[in-house]
């Protein structure tokens, strides 16, 4: 195994000890401040006890070397000032890290808030020349010889532009689920797939991809190409990313596949499906306690405002630079809490040095 110690945990009054726990006491308080020892054993735990532990498979410290470790230690008096500086560093770790986290969820209010003004046809500006959504929409019952879904007045949660005009995902969109899981009828050439724990906002994750078997004629209802939307069935429900890959890629019932007609983006769907999610309107086709899902009935009756294909490439565009300006600031933030509390650990650290050359 691999030798490593993740921290040293102070406890003050009676405790009951684990038998794969051991216990460090001082002898005299006067002398060795427990929280003294717990700082500077938790400091340089790396230098001083990892060395120490033995093992192949079960790593672990034995009690006998654990009682020849050397420390130093200053004066009682350099000891209570260097417990009052970490405890001082503490409450300021925790008010900066509170700060922190309040500034990381304005930058989730900024994605909304971007969001929503592209939902709304707020974030660019329409231009006539881009023709209307009706001329696609009329394109697409044409083609698939099917009448528009009606939406109710309830089901529209806000006004857009009059060039757009709002339908449902199943109107515009070719769906379905995936391949089921079935080892005992499942035939075919073993290929790989991917599942909802492959599929994350924006991205996949694909390694350790898992294989079943799936027959020719199963390939083309269980298979994405390049362009395709994938959203969550389960799990996380409505999670979704574009697979971008030029290589095809089969996936589990879990996961619905969308294939917008027309040429309508991919990516602007996708984007409907984050701010569904960031606004909580996603809950409204949720279905099940607990663990939810979207059924494929569901998924095809939520509506979606629809602008003419120029515009939703505009808007796609204008959003990719906005989202990533919030990556960079959510960065940034992640980096300032990383980097405070090396600060933090490193002044506690000289002062734990500082205290014994001056002692």
């Amino acid at each position: 195994g691999h030798a490593s110690m993740k921290r040293v945990h102070y406890q003050e009054g009676k405790f009951a000890l684990g038998n794969i726990l051991c216990a460090v006491i001082p002898n005299d308080e006067k002398q060795l401040h427990p929280k003294y020892l717990h700082l500077y054993l938790q400091q340089f735990k790396d230098s001083l006890l990892v060395p120490l532990m033995k093992g192949a498979a079960n790593v672990s410290l034995p009690m006998n070397k654990l009682a020849d470790v050397e420390i130093e230690v200053p004066s009682l008096e350099r000891q209570l000032e260097i417990i009052e500086l970490e405890e001082e560093a503490a409450e300021y770790k925790n008010e900066l890290e509170e700060r922190l986290i309040a500034q990381d969820g304005d930058v989730a209010k900024l994605r909304q808030a971007f969001l929503r003004e592209a939902m709304q046809g707020k974030l660019t500006k329409q231009d006539e020349k881009d023709g209307s959504a009706k001329d696609l929409l009329e394109k697409i019952i044409s083609k698939t010889n099917k009448e528009l879904t009606a939406i109710t007045y309830d089901e529209i949660p806000f006004e857009i532009p009059n060039s757009w005009q709002w339908c449902k995902i199943g109107d515009i969109a070719q769906h379905n689920a995936g391949k089921t899981l079935d080892s005992g009828r499942n035939s075919g050439q073993h290929r790989k797939y991917i599942t909802t724990s492959n599929l994350y906002w924006r991205y996949f994750e694909l390694d350790n991809l898992k294989s079943m078997p799936i027959e020719e004629n199963e390939l083309n209802k269980c298979t994405a190409t390049k362009g395709d939307l994938l959203v969550c069935e389960g799990g996380e429900a409505g999670r979704a990313a574009i697979w971008k890959s030029d290589s095809e890629i089969c996936f589990q019932n879990h996961i619905h596949r969308i294939r917008p007609f027309e040429k309508i983006s991919s990516e602007f769907i996708y984007w409907n499906f984050l701010y569904l999610n960031l606004s909580g309107r996603i809950n409204l086709y949720r279905k099940g306690m607990g663990i939810s899902n979207i059924s494929g009935k569901s998924l095809a009756s939520i509506p979606i405002p629809l602008p003419p294909l120029a515009e939703q490439n505009r808007i796609v565009k204008k959003l990719e630079q906005l989202m990533q300006f919030c990556d960079e600031l959510q960065y940034s933030i992640r980096q300032s809490k990383i980097e405070n509390e090396k600060l933090l650990q490193g002044a506690l650290r000289d002062a734990l040095k500082i205290g014994v050359i001056n002692n």
